[in-house]
């Protein structure tokens, strides 16, 4: 079978869009008595993709870059499916998500920036030739906020992992301290939540989660930072403020976009806990900030 690659019809596979999910309007009670079970689970699913991303931090260079971007095809698939009746011109966000990548391990934040203004000519030039009718706008605009919700963080963490010395212990701890702030988030929300903190984007999100995150993944950070005698104590708990204060963000921002593409996971890679978007939508602002203060603080 031929296929045209500029024709958006023939590049995107959709799949049916899901049903809005309606808040469970489960009593409180039983909704807080498996907390601490699914807090278990959600660690022991995470664990392996926690040694995954070890092992890749370790290696750098040319191993981690090419990590970024099989990451960022996979993400961007499950973005794909979710927006599917917005027609996301595929092919141009796959090359623009590895070229942001590349940019960021050859090159530095200036290429990068010249890549993102690429992108946009890039992805004009496929919805001018696609058989896109009327939708050209949604479909670009949708393309775009894939390549820089997705493709520009993977590009930033390329950057954080490749700075002088000291890049592949930063990017640790600022995986540690995400990890740490979302499971702390969560758990405590579920034992102690009872104040919405935005229920029209996500029910289950509470000011206790916020709070207990917050402080425990900004701990989680400076005692990352212990071990590393170039990281002062007050610079780790600086950074780490930072990091556990922006996850919470990135997820409240793809809890937004779910619920108005009406779907509950964006994927099933990781089975009942969802897609890779699901696991990463913290670490997508996390690392962006994590590499500014970095570079502000260490270097």
């Amino acid at each position: 079978m031929k296929i045209d690659l500029f024709d958006d019809d023939a590049l995107f596979d959709g799949e049916p869009e899901q049903p809005r999910q309606r808040p469970s309007r489960e009593p409180r009670r039983r909704r807080r008595g498996g907390g601490g079970g699914e807090t278990a689970k959600r660690i022991l699913v995470a664990l392996p993709w926690i040694l995954f991303a070890i092992a890749i931090t370790v290696a750098g260079g040319i191993v981690f870059a090419a990590a970024m971007v099989a990451i960022g095809v996979v993400a961007l698939r499950e973005f794909a499916q979710m927006a599917g009746r917005y027609r996301p011109l595929v092919v141009p966000a796959y090359v623009s998500v590895a070229a942001l990548v590349l940019a960021a391990e050859f090159g530095d934040a200036f290429n990068v920036l010249n890549v993102l203004a690429g992108a946009f000519a890039l992805i004009f030039a496929f919805a001018a030739r696609a058989k896109q009718g009327e939708g050209a706008t949604a479909s670009m605009g949708v393309t775009l906020l894939g390549v820089v919700w997705i493709g520009i963080p993977l590009a930033h963490a390329v950057l954080l992992r490749e700075l002088p010395d000291h890049g592949a212990a930063l990017l640790i701890d600022v995986l540690v301290g995400t990890f740490v702030a979302d499971t702390a988030a969560y758990a405590t929300g579920r034992m102690f939540g009872s104040h919405k903190i935005a229920p029209n984007l996500s029910p289950n999100k509470t000011v206790e989660g916020l709070v207990g995150g917050f402080v425990i993944g900004t701990m989680g950070f400076w005692f990352a930072g212990l071990y590393q005698d170039w990281l002062s104590g007050v610079d780790a708990l600086a950074i780490g403020a930072a990091v556990a204060a922006v996850a919470p963000i990135g997820d409240l921002f793809e809890s937004m976009l779910k619920r108005d593409l009406g779907t509950k996971d964006t994927g099933t890679l990781f089975g009942p806990h969802g897609g890779l978007l699901d696991r990463l939508d913290a670490v997508f602002f996390t690392v962006v900030v994590g590499y500014y203060l970095a570079v502000a603080v260490v270097y």
